[in-house]
This record gives C-alpha cells, sequence and structure tokens, in this order.
C-alpha cells in the first residue's frame, strides 16, 4: 500500500469515529502514537482526556450531562513496563491485565467482542508500541462484526516489526458517517510521521472535522532511553 497524508485522510472522511496512528519519526529516533475521539451525541462529545500517571483516561467535561458512562469512559493509554497500549475502550485494562500475566496481546483481545451498541457494533481497536534499547516494534487490532452481523466475530492482528523511519499506520473505528455506521475495512493505512511533536498534533488536530472532534492524545517515544513527550488537545476547555 501506498504511504498517504495524514491530513488528506482525515480531511476527506467527516466521521473517522475513533483512530490510533503508530509508526516512528522521520528521523528514525521516536516511537510515535496518537489516538482520538470525536463524537455525534451529546453524551460522546461531553469528554476530555486526562493524564493519569503515565497513561490517559477520559472523563466527563460537565459530569451533570453525563448519561451513559459505559462505553465512553475508560483509559485510552496504560503503559506495562517498555509496552505502550492505546485502544478506543476498556479492552486497554484487559491487555495491561493478561500481559501483565504473560499472555500476549492476541491472546488478551481474544477474551474481547466489539462493542455492544447495536446497530452500530463498533470495532475494538487495539495497538501496542514495544520500545526497549533502541528496538522498536509495534502491533494493531481490530475486533468486528461480520458486516453488522453480531452473531460473528472477525479478528485481525498486524504486527509491524523494525519500524520504518517515517512512516506509520492508521486504523480507525468506522468508514465514514452514516445508520447504522459503517466499520473499518481492509489493513491499517500507511501514513507519513514528521519529527515535529507539536507540529503533528496541530496537523491532526486541524485536519478532524470541527463539529465532530472531541479529544487528541499524541506521544513520542525515544527508542534509545524510553523517555517521552505527550500532548493533550481537548474541544471542551
Amino acid at each position: 500500500m501506498k504511504t498517504v497524508s495524514i491530513e488528506q485522510e482525515l480531511r476527506g472522511n467527516s466521521y473517522p469515529g475513533r483512530g490510533i496512528i503508530i509508526g516512528r519519526s522521520e528521523d528514525g529516533k521516536q516511537a510515535v502514537t496518537a489516538y482520538f475521539i470525536m463524537g455525534r451525541s451529546e453524551n460522546s462529545r461531553n469528554r476530555v482526556f486526562v493524564e493519569d500517571g503515565a497513561g490517559i483516561r477520559t472523563q466527563a467535561f460537565d459530569p451533570s450531562k453525563l448519561t451513559d458512562p459505559s462505553l465512553i469512559i475508560y483509559a485510552p493509554v496504560r503503559v506495562l513496563g517498555n509496552k505502550t497500549i492505546v485502544t478506543n475502550g476498556d479492552q486497554t485494562d484487559t491487555i495491561y491485565e493478561l500481559m501483565d500475566k504473560q499472555q500476549t496481546f492476541e491472546q488478551a483481545l481474544r477474551t474481547r467482542e466489539f462493542e455492544p451498541d447495536a446497530p452500530n457494533y463498533t470495532p475494538r481497536i487495539s495497538g501496542i508500541l514495544h520500545v526497549e534499547q533502541g528496538h522498536y516494534n509495534y502491533a494493531m487490532s481490530i475486533l468486528k462484526s461480520n458486516n453488522g452481523d453480531p452473531s460473528s466475530c472477525l479478528r485481525f492482528t498486524f504486527a509491524y516489526n523494525n519500524a520504518k523511519p517515517g512512516e506509520g499506520h492508521f486504523i480507525h473505528t468506522y468508514q465514514g458517517d452514516g445508520n447504522p455506521l459503517p466499520s473499518f475495512e481492509g489493513e491499517p493505512v500507511p501514513v507519513e510521521i514528521p519529527n515535529d511533536l507539536d507540529a503533528f498534533t496541530d496537523l491532526l488536530w486541524n485536519s478532524l472535522n470541527e463539529d465532530n472532534k472531541v479529544s487528541l492524545f499524541v506521544r513520542f517515544i525515544d527508542i534509545e532511553t524510553g523517555a517521552y513527550e505527550t500532548r493533550i488537545v481537548n474541544k471542551n476547555h
């Protein structure tokens, strides 16, 4: 697949839903990840990202307007040793807990399915970055219904070893807007990754649909040292 501009990819889709980008900076020195959420309902839009230790969590911007926390309040990012876990739901905790018990990323996700939000059956998308003393690889996963049939769960894992400088992969929940929302199809899209954390954060935030975007998290991790820098942007602040 040809590497595309993440700006064009985002601008061309008014509702990708939630999205994960993982890759390597152009100079090869940084492991890069980003996660964004969007919303169409007041309940979905009433959220912010906040730092929580080495990870982040979502919380209600206005607690009085929170109607159903079940699928919108979770920890999208957690860190387990030299692994950074990024997901669009509470499967972050499943991956963290089972990998802590020596199970693999895939084994952990075998215990989960797509979200029970009929008729959309939103896919669960997940990623993991493994950074260790100059070595870096990552994997991405999607759990989705079989073309809207909830009796069948389709599971796909994509592993990227020796990640190429300047390249990342982008996976998201929806092909675009619709009722019901159509699930993402195909493999993660190869996208360009720059060197500058702030420039990349601005590019992503400004490319997301103005009405639907809610929050964005971006992290650069030094591949040699494991030290990281994080940016969080919230529409509600």
